[in-house]
């Protein structure tokens, strides 16, 4: 069985990349600029993992933005005014956002109250303190803790050519890996008699992502960092997230709240349970993406993370996110960030107006979920 969803979103992608690699004469694909699409769009898709559950969930999330901000605030104030060595200032961070998740899975799960208005109230709670906590900007931060988001893996293994040998092994590894794991789930399909896709559609998945993944990594081989650090986080998180909500049983149950809460309350699942430990999640993501904003800048603002929450749920939706729960995966919520970023570079190498920007962001935005629910509409009525 085809998901045509899903292949349509990256179809998508890659008309939208090459599009705008011939709009700007092939600036686009430059290898420091892929370098830094993904420095800069690292933490829409660490967000958009998070979001994902709590979406499926049947939730929304409004906070992760000041949570961005008000984390990352703390963070570098530990490290400026607190003179904590700075993975201590990071650990400090996470800490708060699992505290934070936890402030408002209680509102949530415990209490009763709908995630949309604990959430409203979290992003004036959090926007407020960050001003509080941050004050003016808190600059001069540690040239380790700024290599976060700006630094990469450049000459681990020395170089073929001009490009770097250890990006080029990664993206070999990573290829490898991606085959193997397709291999094996196709013949689990097939155990058990389940539904999979045809061989030739199978193949033919298989070719273009390995492709895209070869070309992706050629390309940061040539750039002027190698692999970025953030690449390297934000990879190992989809592969975690990936795992848990596609084959551990509090992915399963997350999935059976968001497709029918009350069956799923009746079948004794642990809804509060399951509902307390999203948002534990979400908080602990959002520290993360606050890490990875505050090392991006070099400084802390408290107005760092503005609509970081909207990028994250367009993400999501783009992806192929159900707006009514139930139905989203991690992979497709990245390949909407991705979506994202790349509007966003493309559009600011052609220099096109910022406001000019949000629109068209907020067109694709409306035409992926409106796209989503006709073809629900149609698969029912068929």
């Amino acid at each position: 069985m085809v998901n045509l969803r899903e292949y349509g979103i990256v179809g998508a992608l890659i008309l939208i990349v090459a599009l705008f690699q011939v709009l700007t004469g092939g600036t686009l694909l430059m290898p420091d600029n892929v370098a830094s699409l993904v420095q800069q769009n690292a933490y829409v898709m660490i967000l958009a993992v998070g979001m994902v559950m709590v979406i499926v969930a049947g939730h929304i999330d409004l906070s992760v933005g000041s949570i961005v901000a008000f984390v990352g605030g703390v963070v570098a104030v530990a490290m400026m005014s607190w003179d904590l060595p700075w993975g201590v200032a990071v650990l400090v961070g996470l800490g708060l956002g699992a505290l934070i998740g936890a402030w408002q899975g209680f509102w949530i799960a415990v209490i009763g109250i709908p995630a949309f208005i604990v959430t409203l109230a979290g992003m004036l709670i959090f926007r407020g303190l960050a001003i509080i906590i941050v004050g003016e900007t808190v600059a001069g931060l540690p040239p380790g803790f700024v290599s976060i988001s700006n630094g990469g893996l450049l000459g681990t293994l020395g170089f073929m050519g001009n490009a770097d040998a250890f990006t080029l092994l990664v993206g070999v590894l990573a290829i490898a890996g991606l085959v193997f794991s397709q291999i094996r789930s196709r013949r689990t399909l097939r155990k058990h008699g389940l539904v999979m896709e045809s061989t030739p559609v199978f193949l033919v998945k298989l070719v273009v992502i390995s492709g895209l993944i070869a070309f992706g990594a050629w390309v940061l081989a040539g750039s002027a960092i190698g692999l970025p650090y953030v690449l390297v986080l934000v990879a190992l998180l989809i592969l975690f997230y990936a795992f848990l909500m596609g084959q551990t049983v509090f992915g399963r149950h997350v999935y059976a709240i968001g497709g029918n809460v009350h069956s799923a309350a009746l079948s004794g699942l642990k809804v509060k349970n399951v509902n307390f430990w999203i948002f534990v999640n979400m908080g602990v993501l959002a520290a993360v993406a606050a890490v990875v904003t505050t090392s991006r800048a070099g400084a802390a603002v408290a107005a760092a993370g503005q609509n970081y929450e909207l990028d994250a749920i367009a993400a999501c939706f783009i992806g192929g996110t159900a707006v009514t729960g139930g139905i989203g995966r991690v992979s497709g919520a990245i390949v909407g960030a991705l979506i994202m970023g790349v509007l966003n570079m493309g559009l600011s190498i052609m220099a096109v107006n910022p406001a000019w920007q949000q629109a068209i962001k907020g067109l694709v935005l409306l035409a992926a979920v409106a796209f989503d629910l006709l073809n629900k509409r149609r698969t029912a009525g068929a």
